[in-house]
């Protein structure tokens, strides 16, 4: 007698906490229900994610443009951004990622190919309008996305083998507690891969860097910042790489969490 695989979505359902109960949603688990998002607001960058404008030009148009004017022309682009994150995640067939403020899913499908259909690549955003744009495009039978708080992850702990989080750490009203439930997240020796802001250290760059980032509610980390907030937590074979005012760091969570 055969039995059904479980699907996407119910694997993600068993790594969620106790008493985390998901709102009705026919194509990705809702933990928000009719909140608008689940922090406070950071200000228009972040305001701008829950349109329902933007959601429609976000992953063709919208985030390459964005992303080149702050990484430069050396920067990678959205393609090199995806398979720097598979690299530095160590993705591997019947593995678990979780794409943290996925938006529209494009890293989040990439890692579900990478995971094969034995495995699991859940997308997380708080945009209803995005993840609704998300599960409208055909991605592999590994995905499932979830609409819940970005900083305090509603999983269970040591359940992921990787966590991504591309260009949105810098809009979370706290970014610290953010990397504390990545951290709690992962099981031991699993992978985190981030893009976020990087200040240039010219002084006058620096100062431009930093009242760019309050007028439209982007914190402004310093170069090394996230890498040491990483080891911090107990990360090692932690990896940097800059580009403009962005830098993309990569680590290992050691088999303790560091207090």
């Amino acid at each position: 007698m055969s039995t059904s695989r479980p699907t996407a979505q119910d694997r993600l359902l068993d790594l969620l906490e106790a008493g985390k109960e998901p709102g009705q949603s026919r194509d990705f688990v809702d933990l928000l229900g009719e909140s608008a998002q689940a922090g406070p607001p950071t200000g228009l960058a972040q305001r701008l994610m829950r349109t329902s404008v933007v959601p429609t030009i976000y992953e063709h148009y919208w985030r390459p443009a964005l992303g080149r004017i702050a990484k430069g022309l050396s920067g990678p682009s959205m393609a090199g951004e995806v398979d720097i994150a598979v690299n530095l995640l160590g993705l591997k067939p019947g593995g678990s990622s979780l794409d943290v403020a996925c938006g529209t899913g494009r890293f989040t499908r990439a890692f579900g190919e990478v995971v094969g259909p034995d495995g699991l690549s859940a997308g997380l955003d708080g945009s209803r309008t995005m993840l609704t744009k998300a599960v409208a495009t055909t991605g592999p039978v590994s995905v499932a996305y979830l609409r819940a708080d970005a900083v305090s992850l509603p999983f269970r702990t040591s359940t992921m083998d990787a966590v991504c989080c591309f260009a949105a750490l810098h809009m979370f009203a706290d970014p610290d507690a953010a990397l504390d439930s990545f951290t709690s997240v992962l099981k031991p020796g699993g992978r985190v891969a981030l893009l976020t802001s990087a200040r240039r250290t010219w002084q006058p760059a620096h100062t431009v860097d930093t009242f760019g980032g309050a007028f439209s509610g982007q914190r402004m980390f310093d170069r090394g910042e996230i890498a040491d907030k990483l080891r911090d937590r107990g990360f090692t074979e932690i990896s940097e790489r800059y580009a403009g005012v962005t830098q993309i760091v990569g680590g290992t969570r050691g088999a303790t969490i560091a207090q």
